[in-house]
């Protein structure tokens, strides 16, 4: 076989190497790949650094992933055809024997769950081998460089909205305009919530207009648990963010009832009891979800008109975009491309 691009890491903290591999074969339950596009994401640090537990060098980062099936192994259900577009994110495999997944919360699976870019390698190349359980179907609407980063920040806020429990009219409000923000905007106002974007400033108020909030709340000047009680307090308030405190400042402002989604790594951050006791608030971590809810986040976008903002570049300068995404000032994901 040819010989194929991939951007490894070697060892842990070590840097982003380009290199030329063989061109991989599917085993039985998986698939080849071409790689069209993969995101960058926050969590590959995971990979890069070595932070995962058990993680096996050298390994290619990368759990946004869109392509086209390249090749089929054998055992993999007759849905699956060459040919066809498809998305990889985070979450590629699950037993389905053990008690979790018997009872379907496959993001508990107790053999563990084999993780794109962690477990085995990623889309940071121009091919990569999936197993068929981790696959999503790709609607043709979807240009892949686009499509890429909703593969983990759209699934994960998609996901958690969808299951937030809140009804069209509901108060909701989006903590951060980031990477996962803006698009936790977009699919908040898309689904009929009475949607708030809280973040630090008072120059993103017209982007959080834009991507669809009808109220913005700086937290630099106001103190957002108090502004969201003077609009009525928010049912479910979904945290992007990675600053602890910033959290701790919204739970006032949850409705009775209302509960807080941390979607974010976050640091610690505080919770009066009382504040929980007294209004029946909860406070609730937020996994991304498994293939199909991937699935299900493109075929929402593509139906909606929801769009990631990218700024993309060739897989060649992967260490370069690598830092971009790390810097905090790419507005607001960053996606390699390979030119398949």
């Amino acid at each position: 076989m040819p010989n194929m691009r991939a951007v490894q890491v070697s060892r842990a903290g070590g840097p982003l190497e380009l290199v030329e591999r063989p061109i991989p074969e599917p085993v039985p339950g998986t698939v080849r790949i071409k790689v069209q596009a993969c995101g960058i994401c926050h969590s590959d640090v995971l990979t890069k650094d070595g932070l995962w537990p058990g993680i096996q060098f050298p390994r290619v980062p990368g759990h946004e992933v869109i392509g086209t099936i390249d090749a089929v192994g054998k055992d993999v259900p007759a849905r699956w055809q060459t040919g066809q577009r498809v998305g990889v994110g985070w979450h590629s495999w699950h037993c389905n024997f053990c008690d979790s997944c018997r009872r379907a919360n496959f993001f508990a699976c107790e053999t563990g769950v084999k993780v794109t870019g962690i477990s085995l390698d990623g889309g940071y190349a121009d091919y990569m081998i999936a197993p068929s359980t981790g696959l999503a179907v790709v609607p043709e609407a979807l240009v892949a460089a686009e499509a890429a980063p909703l593969m983990c920040a759209g699934l994960t806020t998609f996901n958690a909205l969808r299951n937030c429990g809140a009804v069209a009219g509901d108060l909701v409000a989006i903590l951060g305009i980031g990477g996962l923000g803006h698009l936790g905007v977009q699919y908040a106002a898309k689904m009929g919530f009475r949607t708030v974007a809280i973040a630090r400033g008072k120059d993103k108020a017209p982007l959080a207009t834009q991507l669809g909030a009808v109220h913005y709340i700086d937290s630099q000047s106001a103190d957002p648990g108090a502004e969201l009680t003077k609009l009525g307090g928010a049912e479910v308030i979904v945290s992007t963010v990675t600053h602890g405190p910033a959290m701790t400042a919204t739970i006032a402002g949850l409705a009775p009832r209302g509960r807080l989604m941390v979607l974010g790594a976050a640091g610690p951050f505080e919770a009066a009891p009382l504040q929980l006791i007294m209004a029946r608030r909860a406070i609730e971590g937020w996994y991304s979800g498994t293939s199909i809810d991937a699935q299900d986040t493109l075929a929402f976008s593509a139906q909606s008109g929801i769009h990631s903002m990218n700024e993309s570049f060739p897989l060649e300068k992967a260490p370069e975009a690598f830092d971009r995404m790390l810097s905090g000032n790419a507005r607001f994901r960053v996606v390699l491309t390979t030119g398949n």
